[in-house]
């Protein structure tokens, strides 16, 4: 086993093994989803940055929600399009345990920004007299740093107890990346204390956040069903529909993935389950953002009008 662990340098992604054409097809589509992630939550970024009406902790937290999303798919979605072209070319085993890393980092991270964000919207529409008291610029960025630094510790603690694992001479991952528990696969040795660390890990980042939020927006409904202006509700509706169909697409694709019950071919479906999660929920969340949300288009239509202007 200790020579299986000091041999191995590097690793295989099998990703999707389908026809040339098929793949050929796929990379340039997945090459176009990917450009329309980054153009997408950068021009989110630039929004936010641009105009200064957005300039409030529910903008700020989409920021990093934003950066987020860009970082999904620049650390999943480049080695996914250079397996589609050439399904034989490795990726180290640097490369791929810092890719289960970033992955995981980011994946914990934006759970805790969904949960923070859920919690702006409960004391902007519950408490509005306290809002600018209780959401204080202190208050936000000590709530982001602790979003970034728990992501980073718990994959810290995934990532110490892989390193000591013998790996063996089977060096083919069946995955379009280096995913933790398909990596696991790999390891020659009892790996049940990781396979259990990661599923306290998902329950506890998941089914946890996913209830306060659930919780939340049972006060925010009732909430807004006291409001009574037309107006206000639909303002309210507006902002509170664009966080629940980002909630319900994350929360959605990676409980089933990590927390849910297996049913058919796991493998299979957990591979396609986290190309939904990676590649399309990073792209759509700009756009749930951008066409729900009058604030967002108020800004951008500013923002074109005083480009126009100049």
């Amino acid at each position: 086993m200790g020579d299986n662990m000091t041999s191995i340098t590097e690793f295989t992604l099998m990703g999707f093994p389908l026809g040339l054409r098929v793949q050929l097809l796929l990379f340039g589509l997945f090459s176009l989803f990917f450009v329309f992630t980054l153009l997408g939550n950068g021009l989110i970024l630039g929004l936010i940055s641009l105009d200064s009406r957005l300039h409030t902790p529910m903008y700020f937290f989409l920021s990093h929600l934003a950066i987020v999303d860009i970082a999904y798919a620049c650390n999943t979605v480049p080695q996914m399009l250079v397996n589609l072209l050439n399904p034989d070319k490795p990726i180290s085993f640097a490369g791929c345990l810092t890719q289960t890393f970033l992955f995981l980092t980011f994946a914990v991270t934006e759970c805790l920004l969904l949960v923070v964000m859920s919690y702006d919207r409960y004391v902007a529409i519950c408490h509005p007299l306290r809002y600018s008291v209780v959401m204080s610029w202190r208050v936000c960025v000590t709530l982001v740093l602790t979003s970034w630094t728990t992501g980073v510790l718990l994959s810290l603690i995934h990532l110490m107890l892989l390193l000591p694992l013998p790996f063996c001479r089977f060096q083919k991952i069946n995955h379009f990346f280096c995913e933790i528990m398909a990596v696991l696969k790999l390891v020659c040795a009892d790996r049940h204390i990781n396979e259990i660390v990661v599923l306290a890990g998902a329950v506890s980042v998941l089914v946890g956040p996913l209830s306060s939020i659930v919780i939340s927006y049972m006060c925010i409904l009732s909430a807004i069903l006291r409001i009574q202006s037309g107006e206000g509700q639909r303002k309210a509706f507006s902002t509170c529909s664009s966080h629940l169909c980002v909630v319900g697409l994350f929360y959605g694709t990676a409980i089933i993935t990590y927390v849910g019950p297996r049913y058919g071919n796991p493998k299979e479906q957990k591979k396609y389950l986290l190309l939904f999660h990676s590649l399309f929920n990073p792209m759509l969340n700009p756009l749930i953002y951008s066409l729900r949300n009058l604030e967002v288009k108020n800004a951008l239509k500013r923002v074109l009008g005083t480009e126009r202007d100049l």
